[in-house]
This record gives C-alpha cells, sequence and structure tokens, in this order.
C-alpha cells in the first residue's frame, strides 16, 4: 500500500483540489480487482530458500473495494526435486483492509497458508507507515495457528521518475523474530527458542505501464542474515543449506 500525499498551497492549487475531490471519491467507491503472473528464479521468503534450481511461478488475483481487499496467491517449483518436477505446492489467502490518516498509513489483516506437504499456517498482523521521504513502515505478524511467534519487519522504498509513468523503484527490510514455543528452536539447539535479527532484503526493480491496464515490473533482490543464529537457523531450513540469495525476475499486473 505504498503512495505519496501531496500538500498543495496558493489559492490555485486549493481550488483544483476542491474540484477534483468528487472524482476522487466517485472513483474510491468503485470496486477494483488486479492480476498479477510473477517468474522469478528462487522463492525466498523471510531469508528462507524455498525452492532449488529453478523457476518459480506465482500467479495472484485480488479484489478490493474501500479499502478491503481479498489476495489469493500461488506458487508453482517448475522443477521440485521432492516430486522429480513441477509442483504446485502453496496457496495463501489474505484478507486485509487499509487507509490514510493524513501523513499515516494504516492497515492489517489475516494471512492463511495452504502449504503442500507442511501444516498450514495462519497469521494476523497490523502495519503503520508514513507518506514522507523512504516510505518508512513497521509489519508485525503473529502466527496463530502453532509454534507461536512474532515477526516484526521494517522497511523503506523509494519510487523514481525516469521518463513519464516509468519509474526506478529501490527498497530494504529487516525482519526480526520471536518464538513463543520451543518448536521454533534456534538451530543444533533445540532448548532455545529462536529470538533473532533474522534477515535484510534489499531489491531494486522498475515500474513499466503499457496500455491502460497493463504493468511489467522487473527487480533483483539479495536475501542475507542479519546475525551468526540467523545464518545458522536460514542455513539449516533452507534447500541450499546456504544463507545469502541473489535473485530476480519480473511481474505482469493487469489492473481494472
Amino acid at each position: 500500500m505504498n503512495g505519496k500525499l501531496w500538500v498543495a498551497v496558493g489559492g490555485v492549487a486549493v481550488t483544483m483540489l476542491c474540484s477534483a475531490l468528487p472524482a476522487m471519491a466517485e472513483e474510491a467507491d468503485k470496486p477494483t480487482a488486479g492480476l498479477d503472473v510473477g517468474a522469478f528464479s528462487k522463492y525466498v521468503w523471510r531469508g528462507l530458500e524455498l525452492s532449488k534450481d529453478s523457476i518459480v511461478i506465482q500467479p495472484s488475483a485480488t479484489i478490493g473495494y474501500k479499502g478491503a481487499s481479498v489476495n489469493v496467491w500461488g506458487n508453482l517449483d517448475t522443477d521440485n526435486e521432492a516430486y522429480d518436477g513441477a509442483k504446485y505446492n502453496e496457496t495463501d489467502l489474505t484478507v486485509s483492509y487499509a487507509t490514510t490518516l493524513g501523513p499515516v498509513k494504516v492497515g492489517g489483516g489475516y494471512i492463511y497458508y495452504g502449504l503442500d506437504g507442511l501444516t498450514d499456517s495462519q497469521e494476523v498482523y497490523g502495519s503503520v507507515g508514513l507518506n514522507t521521504l523512504l516510505n518508512p513502515t513497521i509489519t508485525v505478524y503473529r502466527e496463530i495457528a502453532h509454534t507461536p511467534a512474532w515477526y516484526v519487519n521494517v522497511g523503506i522504498s523509494h519510487s523514481q521518475e525516469l521518463v513519464k509513468d516509468i519509474t526506478l523503484d529501490a527498497a530494504a527490510s529487516a525482519g526480526y523474530y520471536h518464538s513463543d514455543d520451543s518448536g521454533f528452536a534456534e538451530a543444533g539447539d533445540p532448548s532455545e527458542k529462536y529470538r533473532q535479527l533474522h534477515n535484510g532484503l534489499v531489491s531494486l526493480g522498475m515500474t513499466i505501464p503499457f496500455g491502460g491496464y497493463f504493468t511489467v515490473k522487473p527487480v533483483v533482490s539479495y536475501s542475507f542474515p542479519l546475525t551468526d543464529k540467523a545464518e545458522e537457523y536460514i542455513e539449516s531450513v533452507s534447500l541450499s543449506d546456504e544463507s545469502s540469495f541473489f535473485f530476480g525476475g519480473v511481474t505482469l499486473s493487469m489492473a481494472f
């Protein structure tokens, strides 16, 4: 839910803003829908490598109305080692609401992770951000189905227009895990609950709109652990036994 709030001063700007308000309100009252299809060199989630040596295809569909939205997202591993071929192994459902209060963006929601071969997971989350320089945002997630844990993610982002409507997009984030359950423990020490500065992520991409309804978004990213304990844990979970990952891909989006 990234956005910018521009404050206009002067009589001319105020007149223009007031004349636009009815149209903006009418537009906000309309339902929205979007379809995305992404192809990436690797599936990395919160620093954990969940695919190995294969392209992943990630379709997504979203409908929204007056700040509320429902999203369905999936992951297709085109060369899953466990199944010796392509495998659709995850379907997530997110129900959320977001709004803007002056320069502050607030939101929250519920996520159901449907995982093939693993116990399904559920989270609730809340976020607060500022429509200001670098768009700082903090999001707090709480696992509620099993292995209770908190995950806190702090991020910044910035988009710079290159030419008309085409932007260069940069982002960085850091995550912290706080486990409440011995089932989510440090690697090699099951008596210690996992409570660590966990992962960092930096990315650079572009947003390229075309045809009125379509957007192409290429991106490259680098994910890395933030502590030695996090490095050990990420290596123990990731499929290649590594802790740092460079990956990229492209997403084609349609919005209407």
